[in-house]
């Protein structure tokens, strides 16, 4: 019996769940069929917009095994000590790309509709044809027409079908911003740090004490022993022989699992070492940090962009929920890293959000010094990951996937080509790692060309030509098969025809509208047979 319905159960709250479960049919069929449960195993992911100066981000080898030295040499030094628990997937390319001469996808904004596919595979609505039309329909509101991979993830994997989205600077994105999709059209907001940490277990509420249930659980008292005297009680009514079968029935799981939620790493401790408490979360979450709330120190070496990552840690290790994101804002300004010029607009190397200019002085240095910054957030999460143990010599990173994504490739050609993708954990084993794995069989990648303009702080820049992005014929392959293969490492389950589906018992090998990203044009319908041409996950990237 899955372990995996007990340990969340808990973490709503001990009082009436755990009594109240055997006379919950439909919960208790799906935790029978153990058809989606996710074995502890946890999907955290670390999305960043504009995307990176390609030249520093990626190391020079294309291929093979992925050493402390790559990385020293690129803006991914911080993660040097984890190279032999990272993938680097190379040669992917994600859907949807603005083009001024609508050659790879639809003509709404270079923001509104990439984000809006990049976790979809969907198009958006309504569509644009005129990449430079400012009609505010199309391009500031337009929404992409199904729903994200958290949501398709979350709806058989994680409590109430939600995933948990933790929006590091507290923002409320838009539509150009968005990458959650609860539903077509339908942007999933996400909570601040001290909402997420709240929320996490339902057990930290605003101004209200833990229950004496669940803070005896964490210190290790068994829930069967909590919750005993009330099911002695319930055996003493008269009910139905099927209301007795189910009774019983949850007595055994809670004699088989009911410790799980008592180990070491499940508990208050562990939120103080790691930094995520109802304090830090607080502080993170309010004014009270200055301007810049990510690079602002909270706690000790913990700035309030940690604090999150501390939380999403914790929602791993606690399995309070399997699909998390991490979502840091668009423009923004990183006065913490003595940087003058909000994230969008230097992105574009300019003083403003334009395509066309002369070149904003430092651009390139302040690109780099953000890109850092990234790379040392997402090394102190894998940090806390890995901090972890789990067991057998394990860690929580082991049995986990953390993956850390760019809106594109770079941020002043808006191409998605040469995606800079960088994952940690192996999932429970489904994933390689330790390697740098090119998936596009047909090219080889470079590390792009985003010091072609701007080099020396001087000159102008073109964005409409996206001369400073990787040629279009390099690194191409659909990031709709990395989806499947994080999805089928994770446990979802697809119906017959490959696509995701609650119930279903096939492996996943269809997502999205399309893997190509020129059937994209014209929106949904427009380009005829538009289909997942090339299902499957990437097998190269399977241990």
């Amino acid at each position: 019996m899955s372990k995996q319905l007990n340990r969340r159960i808990f973490l709503r709250g001990l009082g009436g769940a755990a009594l109240a479960a055997p006379f919950l049919s439909s919960v208790w069929e799906r935790d029978a069929k153990a058809q989606t449960a996710s074995g502890g195993k946890a999907l955290i992911v670390m999305f960043t917009h504009y995307g990176c100066v390609t030249n520093k981000w990626f190391p020079t080898k294309t291929q093979g095994e992925l050493t402390a030295a790559d990385l020293e040499a690129t803006s991914l030094a911080a993660l040097a000590p984890y190279a032999k628990k990272l993938l680097m997937p190379r040669g992917i390319r994600s859907m949807n790309e603005w083009t001024a001469n609508m050659k790879r996808g639809q003509g709404n904004d270079s923001h509104t509709q990439i984000v809006g596919s990049f976790f979809t595979c969907q198009p958006v609505t309504p569509n644009s044809n005129d990449p430079f039309s400012f009609n505010q329909a199309t391009k500031f509101n337009a929404k992409p027409v199904g729903p994200s991979l958290d949501h398709v993830m979350a709806q058989q994997l994680s409590p109430n079908g939600t995933p948990l989205l933790i929006a590091t600077a507290g923002q409320n994105d838009n539509a150009q911003s968005a990458i959650s999709y609860s539903a077509a059209e339908t942007i999933h907001k996400g909570l601040n740090a001290s909402q997420a940490f709240s929320s996490l277990t339902g057990l930290f509420q605003a101004g209200q004490p833990m229950s004496p249930d669940t803070y005896a659980a964490l210190r290790g008292k068994s829930i069967l022993d909590l919750v005993k005297d009330d099911l002695q009680t319930l055996e003493r009514f008269d009910m139905s022989q099927a209301d007795k079968r189910k009774l019983a029935a949850w007595k055994e799981l809670l004699n088989q699992t009911g410790t799980v939620v008592a180990s070491a790493q499940c508990s208050e401790e562990l939120g103080v070492m790691l930094g995520a408490t109802s304090a830090n979360a607080q502080k993170a979450s309010s004014g009270g940090l200055g301007v810049d709330v990510l690079t602002t120190k909270v706690s000790g070496d913990l700035d309030g962009a940690d604090i999150s990552s501390a939380i999403a840690a914790l929602a791993a290790a606690c399995n309070a929920n399997p699909v998390i994101f991490l979502k840091y804002p668009g423009n923004y300004g990183f006065k913490g890293l003595g940087i003058t010029m909000e994230s969008h607009s230097l992105s574009h190397r300019l003083d403003n959000a334009g395509m066309q200019g002369s070149c904003l002085p430092n651009a390139l240095e302040w690109l780099v010094k953000v890109d850092t910054y990234y790379a040392q957030k997402f090394a102190k999460l894998v940090g806390m990951l890995d901090s972890i143990p789990q067991g057998n010599g394990s860690t929580v990173l082991d049995t986990s996937v953390a993956i850390w994504f760019n809106e594109m490739s770079d941020g002043n050609a808006h191409n998605l080509n040469n995606a800079p993708i960088l994952q940690a954990g192996s999932g429970g084993g489904y994933f390689k790692t330790g390697q740098i794995i090119n998936v596009d069989p047909a090219s080889t990648p470079t590390v792009g060309n985003s010091m072609s303009q701007c080099a020396n702080g001087t000159g102008q820049v073109d964005g409409t030509r996206q001369g400073t992005g990787t040629d279009p014929k390099v690194g191409n392959a659909p990031i709709n098969k990395y989806f499947c293969n994080i999805m089928n490492a994770m446990g979802v389950k697809a119906g017959s025809d490959g696509f995701p589906a609650k119930g279903g018992s096939a492996e996943v090998t269809h997502f999205g509208y399309s893997d190509k990203t020129e059937e994209f044009i014209g929106g949904k319908g427009a380009v005829a047979g538009a289909k997942i041409s090339n299902p499957g996950g990437f097998t190269e990237l399977k241990a």
